[in-house]
Parts: C-alpha cells; structure tokens; sequence
C-alpha cells in the first residue's frame, strides 16, 4: 500500500511563499523654477534657484539643430547672481510690495561685464554710484536741461551704471535710475523717456529712429521693453538702446558700434539684465 501524504495546511502553504522585498518609493525628479528659451537667438538661460539667488546659463551651441558652432556673436557673461534682500523684504514684483521697491542694493543689480570686455572709467561714479550728468553724457547737448528737469521732477533718488567695450568694438553703457515708488517709474518710462515712435529726448549718435520687435523670449514677466534702432543711413556708428521698466526702478541700456551694432548681443543683454530686475 503506497503511504498518501498528508495535503499542507493553509498556514504551512503561507509559510513556504517567498517574502517579497520592500518597494521603495519612487523619488520625484526636481524641477526647474523657470526656464527662459532663446530659440530665436539661439542660447538658453536657466533660471534655477530659491529665494533672490540664481544662475543663469547658456545653452551649447551645439545643443540647437541647425548651429554647429560658437560663432554667432553671444557674449560670454559670468554667471548672474541677485543680491540677497534684507530679512523680511518681499522682491520689486511682489503682490505684497505696493511701491515696487527694490530693496536689494541697486549697484548689484547692474548687469557685470562680459568676460574679456574692457571697462567704462567713466561709469565707474563714486561707490558705485553716478551723477545726473554722468547719465545725461549720450544724450544731445539741447536734450540735456529737458532730460535734467524730468529727472527733478520726478524725485530721482539714484543712478547706478556700469559700462564696457568688447573686442567687436561694441560700447555697452547701462544706466538704472531709481524713484519714489513703481508709479512714479511707470510714467517717467512711458510718458517722458519714450514718444510714439521714437525716444522723447534724442541721443547723440543717432539722428533717426525705428521701433524694433524685440526676440520672442526677451520679454520677462513684469518688466517693461521700449526698444530702438538706428535707422539706416546711419553714420559711423549705429545705435540699438533700450528702456526697462521694473517695480521702482527704470533702466537705460545702450550699445553702439562701428557698422552696425549686433542685434544677438543686444537681446543678450537686455533679457540678462531684465532678469536682474525681476
């Protein structure tokens, strides 16, 4: 007679299933803050960070289909870092920041020179900071009093500037004036630096103006853009200059350069200097 064994019971069939190992939960990838795409121009800037810190970078140009080199007349700028706010400070576009202050020190906020660019001595001021006439020197010699007395009027506060020249040629001059509060900035950039299609007060190198439609990704989230150009004929030197508009603060950005002033580093500067601002 052949011996039958007994069936296992339910509890000693449990007992020989293997034991599955624990499952770790998936970790989430971070994610970008913010991502500010040139595809017009060619170059990325990242925009990553927390709180007023940030860096910003450029895309290889190799990583653009189509481009298979460096050579389309970007600037090579150290990486940009906003300057901390004092504690409890909101940021010139918070909900919260009814004036529009900057709180952080304004000479920080000037856009640094490109790697290799000589600098402006004559935009180096005092502690950083310029005079009225330091910033009225573009400008012709019959705008001057005009633009003096818009100035007063308005209740300037400060004027922080720095300038450059590359080895292109390219003299970049950037000036940022403070006001009272982001109404007051408001209007001196759209009712008394800019006309309908041109600047109100003339700048010396160049005697005609045309509006120019800025690259798509130049725009930066609560900053103002009036943009200029030259118009052809223009002489030696062609003139591209533009205004920003951020919380308190207006900017004046100009570059000039002998046979026509580039339009890429132009863009480059304006879009590094606008995130500064935001």
């Amino acid at each position: 007679m052949t011996d039958q064994q007994t069936p296992p019971t339910t509890d000693e069939r449990a007992e020989r299933q293997p034991t599955p190992l624990p499952v770790r939960p998936a970790t989430p990838r971070p994610r970008l803050r913010a991502t500010l795409r040139w595809a017009a121009a060619a170059f990325v800037f990242a925009v990553v960070g927390t709180g007023t810190a940030y860096g910003i970078t450029l895309m290889d140009r190799t990583d653009v289909p189509g481009l298979a080199t460096r050579s389309d007349g970007r600037w090579d700028y150290p990486e940009l870092v906003r300057p901390p706010l004092p504690s409890g400070s909101p940021g010139p576009l918070a909900p919260s920041n009814k004036a529009g202050a900057h709180y952080a020190d304004l000479r920080a906020l000037v856009l640094p020179a490109p790697h290799g660019a000589i600098p402006d001595p004559g935009l180096k001021g005092d502690d950083g900071w310029v005079t009225t006439k330091d910033f009225m020197a573009p400008y012709t010699g019959e705008s001057r009093p005009d633009v003096r007395q818009m100035l007063v009027d308005n209740g300037l506060r400060h004027i922080a500037a720095r300038g450059w020249t590359t080895p292109d040629g390219t003299h970049t001059r950037i000036y940022l004036l403070q006001f009272d509060t982001a109404a007051v900035a408001e209007d001196v950039l759209g009712r008394q630096f800019t006309g309908y299609a041109e600047p109100r007060y003339r700048i010396a190198e160049a005697d005609a103006y045309a509006l120019e439609e800025p690259f798509p990704e130049a725009r930066v989230n609560g900053v103002s853009l009036v943009d200029f150009a030259e118009a052809k004929p223009y002489g030696k030197e062609q003139l591209r200059m533009a205004y920003l508009g951020a919380g308190d603060t207006v900017a004046m950005i100009t570059q000039t350069r002998e046979g026509g002033a580039a339009s890429i580093p132009f863009w480059q500067t304006v879009t590094l200097q606008s995130e500064l601002l935001a």
